[in-house]
């Protein structure tokens, strides 16, 4: 029996030692066959739209496809501009990044070819319902003249070519493209909170107010002044949201000034340290809330006045309804007169 359980031992012994060899081997030629290689194409480095520089100088339009929009930048004499805004300019940084990005984006390591999993990486197609973007190029001729298929997951750029089911990735950047406001150039104005001095208010009933502060106080101090110097503020607070209204301008939409259909709820003049006044009157439309703006050069802000006329004159603004508030508050929610004071400021008979 003792003989018999010492075989026993030494077989295992022998099959432990055979697997340990195994394992040994198997982590030696790791070392030296490497990993199994990356997949590769002969189309990795290549450019992904060949020739591009000379389909840019030509192209008439880029059209941008998305499952649930579709928009298109058009060229004209005077620039780019966004199809459905009435020739509102488009931002020059975001076109040129578009533009070049496009010329520069180069294959790289081939991804999947399973339709199923193309949504993963942001490559489904969109005219399906997937999640992807189809950019075309158009020329003067109306034909498409370069297409592809791009999305984005975490830090990588996906692509690939219409109709087909190989995806790659690929070297390069694009500009986000998955929203057609963020096309237009809306940086109209870029005004520092301390820079406001003072702030003229006529509001709908046509009640006015003067908010006026001194140079270096904080964003509280703004006071009624002259001729309202003697009116009691409701609430301290409430004068500081209709004082920088202008500081947080942040437009979401524009169209022609010509189009709307109301009357101004009232007038916003912002007055700055240095000289410069911006007049914004507020319109309460239909479908939403609007604002334009008008600058008044004078002093020092007569550079930034002219700048200011140059891209708001003939636009009016769409903001949001809080936005909105700050440039067409009640004069009565923000200061409130004596009681020996009517609310035009003239004091009552006897």
């Amino acid at each position: 029996m003792t003989a018999l359980r010492n075989q026993h031992r030494a077989f295992r012994v022998k099959v432990m030692g055979a697997v340990a060899g195994a394992l040994v081997l198997a982590a030696i030629g790791s070392q030296f066959l490497g990993a199994p290689a990356a997949p590769r194409s002969d189309l990795q480095g290549e450019p992904v739209l060949p020739g591009f520089a000379a389909t840019r100088a030509a192209a008439a339009e880029i059209r941008i496809t998305l499952a649930d929009e579709s928009y298109t930048l058009f060229s004209t004499p005077g620039g780019w501009r966004l199809e459905g805004t009435d020739g509102y300019p488009i931002r020059a940084d975001r076109l040129d990044e578009l533009a070049g990005g496009l010329e520069t984006l180069a294959w790289d390591v081939p991804r999947t070819r399973d339709p199923g999993k193309m949504n993963a990486i942001g490559l489904g197609d969109p005219r399906e319902g997937g999640n992807g973007a189809l950019v075309e190029v158009i020329g003067a001729d109306g034909n498409v003249s370069a297409a592809l298929l791009t999305g984005r997951k975490d830090e990588y750029i996906y692509v690939r070519r219409p109709g087909e089911m190989q995806a790659y990735r690929v070297t390069g950047t694009l500009p986000p493209l998955y929203t057609a406001e963020a096309w237009l150039d809306l940086d109209i104005i870029d005004l520092n909170a301390d820079a406001v001095s003072a702030v003229r208010l006529t509001d709908a009933t046509g009640a006015s107010m003067f908010l006026q502060r001194t140079i270096g106080s904080d964003d509280r101090a703004f006071l009624p002044a002259p001729p309202y110097e003697n009116y009691e503020l409701v609430n301290r607070l409430a004068t500081t949201g209709p004082a920088l209204a202008l500081t947080r301008f942040q437009p979401v939409g524009v169209r022609p000034a010509g189009e709307l259909k109301t009357r101004p709820r009232g007038r916003h003049i912002t007055q700055t340290h240095d000289g410069l006044e911006v007049e914004a009157r507020p319109y309460r439309e239909a479908d939403g809330y609007y604002v334009t703006l008008r600058a008044i050069e004078a002093g020092e802000g007569a550079h930034r006045g002219a700048a200011i006329n140059e891209r708001a004159k003939g636009w009016a603004f769409q903001v949001s309804e809080i936005d909105w508030m700050d440039f067409a508050p009640a004069v009565s929610e923000i200061a409130r007169p004596p009681e020996d004071v009517t609310p035009d400021g003239e004091t009552p008979e006897e």
